[in-house]
């Protein structure tokens, strides 16, 4: 028998040593991975979260350096650095100040396997090669290094209104959403807006001198909790992509119910805009995406006859773009076709259509384009508008 035959249950890699193997291939093909523990809040643990992180993956024995860390003094947080390896700060005179800033060179010099990097929307002082911390982030990751940061959800760009009118601070360092995007984890550092006001009163996030003004201002209980709904949905989101990529990858047949997303077919009708009008309640309903889809035969657009059916499309697709629809306008010969392959394309768990004008023996003798969608989307809802709702 083979030595390899012989190996006991207790000679086998744990999966957290599996993890790590994986981890050094990715990183000796040139592959980083990008790791990012996202919060609502400051004082919600994403520092915390980082530093506990990379104390665990030292134990199994990853070389993990702190690229950059901000404890503003907190106790626990200066804690839980311990003895990982701290790489030294950048020294930069600006205006007659000296600033500090992550010494991105001393870590591609040191080239550990994982670098903590804190504040991922930090913006650097003038005159270093990057304008932004996430550049820096991007860099290391060009060179093979890992990296886990933090971020809070009110520095995505895509936000920067929508928190101005949740919390009426208007954000001034933000970063792009692709960053986010293009992160192979996003794990939210989360506690309840409670139990975060109880830290804040305690100290444990700001100086007491402002406690008061914070709890009364950007930690009022009311914002927590949108702004916690925000970063939970964008989590969301991320799994959701990722899930679905691996099911595409891996060649599963969908529609994925993880999100919902509803597929409006606008019809050539009176019906087009009550169905849209159907779909977005629908959508609202459901927190799902809204996608417009009308499908039109190749050259009809040109055919004069056709004029008023095209004017109740144009106000329908309208409609759709005013209700922050994603629209999708396809040419194609056979409806039902282009309809079955936009639901797989967009990953449809509802389809909303309006009523067929077909007499019963039309449909006899052509076929109906409503039973063809219902026979081969077998997963996916399909729901019909009647006629008396367009009215």
């Amino acid at each position: 028998m083979s030595d390899d035959r012989r190996r006991t249950d207790a000679d086998r890699p744990t999966a957290e040593e599996m993890l790590e193997r994986v981890e050094l291939t990715e990183r000796s093909q040139g592959r980083a991975w990008l790791r990012v523990y996202l919060g609502y809040a400051p004082g919600v643990g994403k520092t915390f979260a980082m530093l506990h992180e990379g104390q665990r993956r030292r134990e199994r024995g990853t070389d993990v350096v702190v690229g950059w860390v901000e404890t503003y003094g907190r106790p626990h947080t200066m804690e839980a650095i311990g003895d990982l390896e701290v790489i030294p700060r950048l020294k930069v005179d600006y205006r007659g100040v000296e600033v500090e800033e992550m010494d991105v060179e001393a870590v591609l010099a040191r080239r550990p396997q994982v670098v903590l990097v804190d504040e991922l929307a930090h913006t650097n002082v003038p005159g270093l090669a990057h304008e932004k911390r996430y550049q820096d982030v991007i860099q290391l990751r060009d060179a093979g290094i890992n990296v886990i940061t933090t971020v809070n959800i009110q520095h995505l760009e895509s936000l920067r209104d929508t928190i101005e009118r949740v919390t009426g601070i208007r954000v001034r360092e933000t970063l792009p959403d692709w960053v986010i995007d293009e992160a192979d984890e996003v794990e939210l550092a989360d506690i309840s807006p409670e139990a975060l006001q109880k830290r804040m009163v305690h100290g444990n996030i700001y100086p007491m001198s402002r406690v008061d003004d914070a709890l009364q201002h950007f930690f009022r209980k009311g914002n927590l909790g949108a702004l916690r709904e925000l970063a939970l949905r964008r989590v969301l989101e991320h799994t959701d992509t990722k899930l679905h990529d691996y099911m595409r990858r891996q060649g599963i047949e969908g529609p994925w119910h993880c999100t919902e997303t509803v597929l409006v077919c606008v019809p050539e009708t009176e019906q087009a805009q009550p169905v849209v009008r159907r779909g977005v309640h629908m959508a609202e309903r459901l927190q799902a995406r809204f996608v417009v889809l009308h499908v039109s035969r190749p050259g009809q657009v040109l055919d004069p006859n056709r004029t008023r059916s095209y004017q109740e499309v144009r106000k329908a697709l309208q409609l759709a773009q005013e209700l922050g629809a994603e629209v999708i306008q396809k040419e194609s010969d056979n409806v039902a076709d282009a309809i079955v392959q936009v639901a797989k394309e967009v990953n449809a768990t509802q389809i909303v259509m309006g009523e067929s004008n077909r007499s019963w023996l039309r449909e006899i003798l052509k076929g109906s384009t409503t039973r063809e969608i219902l026979r081969r989307t077998t997963d996916v809802d399909v729901h019909i508008v009647n006629r008396s709702d367009a009215r």
